[in-house]
């Protein structure tokens, strides 16, 4: 193998593919990127943790056809390390290295063993369903952060993404808090889908799209794989096994109060109480007769309370949340106002799109000690 490109090109190809190259694995050859001119085809780099596996197309000149397997993070060191000018990348196999000449700096980089690199999944054209980027990368930006963290439940770390017709649709939940956005398109799909996709590998996919803009994505689901096509940038996932809760089960069919505020407003207050709300204390909404009390309170570091008007009536109570799940809520909604559905202090609380209905939070609520 022997190519030439710039060292930008270089860098910023890399700067995508190594944050999907395993940091822990030990096979050793997953925490490295390959570096693929192979006869016939174009120059890219592929990485994998065995979870999310990345092909980037990398704009270089062949000369000789090869492949070659490098430590990831090294290579990405060195590439920042490069003057801005044009290099060549020459695999010496008695050496068992890759030779890097960047104007007058040289570097030999050993390689991985490539025969320990998985092959990457390619597209199936018969499951293949073209969706709006825009769309798509708006839609995951709106329910991911509902996704949870906790590998033992790893059902609940997706994203179950369907779409079909003229609707795209995701959710995401940890138990505690559960978003859904329903997103309508402008033309029809050929083709539906549904699968859980790992939440991690959606807001890759994302990242890649923000970075380099594209108007579709193709999306093609197999038995245990998603394989997303952004331009030339290949993604693929491993699904998550397991049946995704029936959300909908979870949306209650009425509520005592549907109040209708200003989201800026109501965002601002809860980001400013919620700093003394420290050492897992809940943030306290009290209700009562046109006026909302957002107030928070922790020992040994102090107290904080803001009034706003709200159209309440009825009844006077008080509820209280996690902090930095309400304000995920709030942040998520991106119209002028929102609609804040209430049943009682023991059951959880909605916040929603107006007029629409296309965004959808539920948040649990935490029992106070009154």
């Amino acid at each position: 193998m022997k190519l030439s490109l710039s060292a930008a090109e270089l860098l910023t190809q890399l700067q995508t593919t190594t944050r999907v190259a395993s940091a822990r694995s030990a096979v050793q050859a997953l925490s490295g990127v390959m570096i693929s001119a192979a006869e016939g085809s174009k120059p890219e780099l592929l990485a994998t943790d065995m979870e999310i596996g990345l092909r980037v197309p990398l704009a270089a000149e062949v000369a000789r056809p090869g492949s070659a397997v490098l430590p990831a993070r090294l290579l990405l060191d060195v590439a920042r390390s490069l003057p801005s000018q044009d290099l060549t990348m020459e695999l010496r196999t008695a050496e068992q290295d890759v030779e890097i000449i960047c104007g007058p700096t040289t570097f030999h980089l050993r390689t991985l063993r490539a025969e320990d690199f998985p092959t990457l999944p390619s597209p199936a054209a018969d499951t293949r369903v073209e969706l709006p980027a825009a769309a798509f990368v708006q839609t995951v930006n709106r329910v991911a952060r509902s996704a949870s963290r906790d590998e033992t439940r790893p059902v609940l770390t997706g994203i179950l993404m369907s779409a079909s017709g003229q609707e795209l649709r995701m959710v995401a939940t940890d138990s505690y808090r559960l978003s859904v956005k329903e997103t309508a398109l402008e033309s029809p799909l050929q083709g539906s889908l549904e699968a859980n996709v790992p939440a991690r590998a959606l807001q890759e996919l994302v990242r890649i799209a923000q970075q380099a803009p594209s108007d579709l994505i193709a999306v093609s689901v197999g038995q245990n794989q998603a394989i997303f096509e952004l331009g030339d940038v290949v993604l693929s996932s491993r699904l998550i096994d397991g049946q995704f809760p029936n959300y909908r089960q979870l949306l209650p069919e009425s509520v005592e109060h549907e109040l209708r505020v200003s989201s800026a407003e109501l965002t601002d207050v809860v980001r400013r109480i919620s700093l003394l709300a420290q050492k897992n204390a809940p943030l306290r909404l009290s209700f009562s007769e046109g006026t909302l009390t957002v107030s928070a309170q922790t020992p040994d570091v102090g107290e904080a309370s803001e009034a706003i008007p709200v159209p309440f009536h009825g009844d006077a109570f008080e509820i209280g949340f996690n902090p930095e799940f309400l304000r995920d809520g709030l942040e998520s909604i991106e119209s002028v106002e929102l609609v804040l559905k209430l049943i009682s202090p023991l059951r959880p609380g909605l916040i929603e799109s107006p007029d629409s209905g296309d965004f959808v939070y539920l948040i649990m609520p935490i029992r106070l000690n009154v």
